[in-house]
């Protein structure tokens, strides 16, 4: 699992609990382990608690209900894709930089299958690209960054849309798909799909 919050110091979550750290990013924390192993049931409060070694008073001083640790992870696993795509596409350019964040998408969505269902799930919905640059996720800011790019400067940005939406859907239905076990979740198929793409 990848844990690169910057501000936790000095954190242990598990067997031993939790000890002088941030204690909100540890209840994510233990959320998102506790996600993942029971994909089909969201941990409760409680639950999660326990797993972070504190009394379930505890939690309610950072996360008054379920719902908003489920928020608070799925903007954790936005933060999470969003570095994952850009690592992947940080050493190219243009349509392989585009394709890169595409494999790492689907990546994300096999490695972390219940966050990534968690994610597109508990998000209000909403046009995602007329949203204001502060409120967008890193993955949504690199997909719209790449479209433009790809469509080129002098199309309006109904184009840009238009290129964007087509690659979001790509990358999306074959994680769902492979999630959902309609396709195999091969490596060698998620590169042949995304860079067979326009």
């Amino acid at each position: 699992m990848v844990t690169d919050h910057a501000n936790t110091v000095n954190m242990q979550v598990g067997t031993r609990g939790y000890h002088h750290g941030d204690l909100r990013v540890a209840l994510i924390e233990a959320g998102m382990r506790l996600l993942e192993q029971h994909e089909a049931q969201p941990p409760s409060l409680r639950e999660v608690a326990r797993a972070a070694g504190v009394s379930a008073t505890a939690v309610y001083r950072h996360f008054p209900d379920k719902d908003a640790l489920m928020r608070a992870i799925a903007a954790r696993g936005f933060d999470m894709l969003g570095a994952m795509q850009e690592a992947a596409a940080a050493s190219r350019v243009g349509p392989a930089a585009f394709a890169a964040a595409g494999i790492a998408y689907v990546r994300f969505a096999l490695t972390h299958p219940a966050v990534f269902r968690l994610m597109f799930s508990c998000a209000p919905p909403r046009d995602l690209f007329s949203m204001p640059d502060e409120d967008m996720t890193a993955p949504m800011r690199l997909l719209r960054e790449n479209a433009a790019g790809l469509a080129g400067p002098d199309q309006p940005e109904e184009a840009r849309k238009i290129v964007a939406v087509r690659a979001w859907a790509l990358v999306h239905g074959l994680a769902v798909l492979m999630l959902d076990r309609m396709v195999e979740a091969d490596d060698a198929m998620i590169e042949a799909v995304i860079l067979a793409m326009p």
